[in-house]
């Protein structure tokens, strides 16, 4: 299937959904959600009523080699276009109310004369969170590309390196990989650049951003991630770093040692590939989210292991995410979704530990959500992979 016909295929989905929501057009602005309906990214609208054609409203750039395109300066510039080509304006508006701010909304609300509004957020979240063949492609590229460097991660290593030196060395290879070279994500306040790596006790620090681990980060600008730690003997080095290698995001996590570790970091990194196990063996359409969640957790309990499980000053209560445009897509694996799983779900599973002053170890993969079960996107080995200088 080329592009426009995965486009257009997209857009009756959204129109279907809007229709079911009792509206009549929805207007997006959020890059995100314009590049799921157009294939590429402009600063404006897209407005998208529930019969005919998208029309986009463009401020940048100029000009825009695309069909049924106005140019505007201002929002108010919308309105005019619909009174003069005499075009109804909705009675229900969906607008994306969880990502514009609260001015944004009165004043669109007020171009397109909408006694009612409802949310366009929530409504585009679920729609991405199923994956066109087209997404898909573009995901098992990605997931390839970011196998492919995580390979070269053992190379980067040098004695008496720093994590901010290690990171920097993967960041390199990304690029030169045809990384894109940041990632998207979704919520306020979730600032962090390619991905994340770990090392000893640094695991274990909390962070306000709403990620599996924390981190202590350079500055307390961005305060997560990695943070200076020199690499020493008895580390455990979590390696989180994006799959951004097209549009469309994998995830995975790999563990690396530096010398051995501790008996319980090795324990607790196969009860990770156990639950990864039991995820793989459950996981098919119609199964709920929160079932996977408590599986997931009463495995480690049953280990012995659920202080560790998720942090330890701060445990994150899930997971495992959605993947897609954004790293944290619907659904969340966590115990209170109401979400079921279904085919063309992708899905990363993170089951991870924090082992105090040694690390985080634990694993993480991205999967597809198949007819019948789940496929496994990211192949790398998944044992904790020792840390010797290249040569």
């Amino acid at each position: 299937m080329d592009l426009q016909e995965d486009l257009k295929d997209r857009r009756e989905r959204v129109r279907e959904a809007i229709r079911q929501a009792g509206a009549d057009a929805c207007l997006l602005s959020i890059n995100v959600n314009i590049f799921y309906l157009t294939g590429r990214i402009f600063n404006g609208y897209c407005y998208l009523p529930v019969e005919g054609e998208p029309q986009l409203f463009v401020k940048r750039p100029n000009p825009f080699d695309e069909a049924n395109v106005v140019y505007i300066r201002k929002p108010e510039d919308m309105a005019t276009v619909f009174a003069d080509g005499g075009r109804t304006f909705p009675r229900k508006l969906l607008l994306e109310t969880d990502e514009i701010t609260y001015n944004e909304c009165l004043r669109l609300q007020a171009v397109f004369r909408s006694p009612e509004t409802g949310n366009a957020t929530s409504l585009m979240r679920r729609m991405r969170m199923i994956k066109t063949p087209l997404e898909l492609e573009q995901m098992r590229f990605s997931a390839a590309r970011h196998s492919a460097t995580y390979s070269e991660i053992g190379s980067c290593f040098r004695p008496g390196m720093t994590d901010l030196a290690f990171q920097a060395e993967i960041e390199r290879r990304m690029r030169l990989n045809g990384s894109i070279g940041f990632f998207s994500v979704y919520g306020q306040n979730m600032n962090i650049f390619m991905g994340s790596v770990l090392a000893g006790a640094n695991a274990g620090t909390p962070s306000p951003f709403d990620f599996a681990l924390g981190g202590d980060g350079q500055t307390p600008l961005c305060p997560i991630g990695a943070n200076g730690t020199v690499l020493r003997e008895g580390m455990a080095v979590m390696v989180d770093m994006a799959g951004n290698y097209s549009p469309y995001l994998t995830d995975m996590t790999r563990v690396f040692a530096v010398g051995k570790l501790p008996d319980l970091a090795y324990r607790a990194h196969r009860v990770s590939l156990e639950i990864q196990e039991a995820f793989v063996s459950t996981a098919r359409p119609s199964v709920s989210c929160a079932t996977l969640y408590g599986q997931a957790l009463e495995i480690a309990t049953n280990a012995g292991l659920k202080d560790f499980f998720m942090g330890t000053r701060q445990q994150a209560k899930f997971v495992g995410h959605g993947i897609g445009l954004h790293i944290n897509e619907l659904p969340v694996l966590a115990p209170r979704s109401k979400d079921e799983l279904q085919p063309g779900m992708t899905i990363a599973l993170e089951p991870k530990f924090v082992i105090p002053n040694t690390g985080a170890v634990g694993v993480e993969n991205s999967f597809l959500v198949t007819d019948t079960g789940v496929e496994k996107l990211t192949l790398f080995e998944e044992n904790i992979i020792p840390l010797t200088p290249s040569p």
